[in-house]
């Protein structure tokens, strides 16, 4: 057991999905050919002045409902200030002393059932740079996302292991989605995290020296990045050099060595001279902004679904982590199919047989909700076994085919028919009349063997539940 204590905070760059840009009417946009969405705002021209998105003011105060944090209702706009090649303005706008929202929390889940919350210290509106784009011995730079509207969330370094900042990540993603203010795709950077690292002695109230890295764009990167950077501070620590070794800076995660490298001293509130934006006045948060509805979120699904469903707890979780997951899962109960099925028939069969695929969207699934609560309903119904159903889904994963056609097409399609399984019983204990009589004899473990062989003769068509009663039956 480590003799040391690892202290995480987290700052996430939300990219809220308004339709235009946080200060001007420019579209947001991703992919489009570059600096196609641009104007004098964006550009920094003389004269053009910043107006608030009130929609990115929204969106910011349902993320704040959702954290239950405190709402300022007067915020104030500041420049942070400093170059940058895909900065024109030479600063960036965004909120410094009094940000819109304060202080909140968020819960982690973990895998035994046991809880933790995290703080947030505060989330703030902020505009984004633009793009650089590095080609050979040239850079360009791509202005069509400057300007467009960040939330940046900060935590408190409440999580003390690469574990628990991952929960808190996956929560996190989870709930700007479940909100609709952002679709927090990490491959195309709206949802980009910078991670604060220190490593102290246990029982040390003091924190060590933090380390940032920036720009990390999966959790797997994520953890692997903190993980490194923990290993190198303790080495540090334990070789005598962490105090030249160990400094406040910024560093970035090479994905190809798994290490982190140094990449600049890391500047300090002082360095970017924040000072009020002159051109904008306070923010103020109007009531009917103040009483915008949230929708259901991800605690309060996973409690619905566990009390109107019936389901587990971890599988209740497993499913509400993701929004698309959990409307798929009640796609497949409205079937008509029992929750516990329909969760467990998602959780271990489908999800299993789409990880296989590498298939992580639950959107490109080739068994869509509604085929899989047919096939479930098919097992519900006896027309086919829990056995013959694995074999379903693996047709259905290859093929675009009706379920009832697949199941013909198998040869799946249990007899339930009391006269055709009593005929193959029959069979099957007259070809074994000396163990029929050592059953009779007390040797009662025999029975499963006869239940096999009857499976086997009917190539696995026999209802299970019918082979038992008859069998029983049979041999009483």
């Amino acid at each position: 057991m480590s003799s040391y204590e690892t202290v995480i905070g987290l700052e996430v760059h939300v990219q809220l999905n308004t339709k235009s840009k946080l200060f001007c009417e420019c579209a947001t946009s991703f992919g489009d050919e570059a600096n196609t969405h641009t104007c004098p705002m964006c550009l920094a021209l003389p004269g053009a002045l910043p107006v608030v998105n009130k929609e990115a003011v929204k969106k910011a105060v349902m993320f704040a409902k959702a954290v239950n944090a405190q709402i300022n209702q007067k915020s104030i706009f500041a420049r942070k200030n400093y170059f940058y090649p895909d900065l024109p303005t030479g600063y960036q706008i965004s909120q410094f002393e009094i940000p819109i929202v304060g202080k909140g929390e968020l819960v982690i889940d973990f895998e035994d059932g046991s809880h933790k919350t995290i703080g947030i210290t505060r989330a703030h509106l902020e505009m984004d740079a633009g793009k650089n784009m590095h080609d050979g011995a040239y850079s360009k730079v791509d202005l069509n996302r400057a300007g467009t509207p960040l939330l940046e969330i900060v935590s408190e370094p409440d999580m003390r292991s690469s574990e628990e900042a991952i929960l808190y990540l996956k929560k996190l993603h989870s709930i700007v989605r479940y909100l609709g203010i952002s679709d927090a795709n990490m491959q195309e950077g709206s949802f980009r995290v910078d991670v604060n690292v220190s490593v102290r002695p246990k029982g040390q109230e003091e924190f060590g020296t933090r380390v940032e890295i920036k720009n990390l764009n999966s959790f797997r990167f994520i953890q692997k990045a903190i993980e490194y950077e923990v290993q190198r501070h303790i080495e540090a620590i334990e070789d005598g050099v962490y105090e030249d070794e160990v400094y406040l800076e910024t560093r970035l995660f090479d994905t190809q060595k798994g290490i982190t490298k140094s990449m600049r001293g890391k500047e300090d509130a002082a360095d970017y001279r924040y000072f009020p934006d002159p051109d904008l006045l306070v923010l103020e948060v109007d009531n009917e902004t103040m009483q915008v509805d949230i929708p259901e979120l991800p605690d309060e699904k996973k409690e619905r679904f566990i009390s109107e469903y019936g389901i587990k707890e971890y599988d209740a979780l497993v499913i509400t982590a993701d929004l698309e997951m959990a409307n798929y899962f009640e796609e497949v109960v409205a079937c008509g199919v029992s929750g516990k099925n329909a969760a467990n028939y998602l959780t271990s069969e489908l999800l299993g047989r789409l990880k296989k695929a590498s298939i992580f969207d639950i959107t490109q699934s080739p068994i869509k909700a509604q085929t899989l609560g047919i096939v479930i309903k098919r097992v519900e119904d006896s027309t086919i076994s829990g056995r013959g159903a694995k074999d379903l889904l693996d047709l259905l994963m290859n093929e675009d085919i009706d379920v009832d056609e697949a199941i013909e097409k198998l040869g799946i399609k249990q007899v339930s028919d009391d006269s055709a399984i009593l005929a193959i019983i029959d069979d099957v204990l007259s070809k074994n009349s000396d163990k029929v009589e050592e059953y009779k004899g007390g040797k009662e473990k025999l029975f499963g063997f006869f239940v096999g062989q009857v499976m086997k003769a009917s190539k696995g068509s026999a209802n299970p539940q019918k082979v038992n009663q008859l069998l029983k039956e049979k041999l009483s």
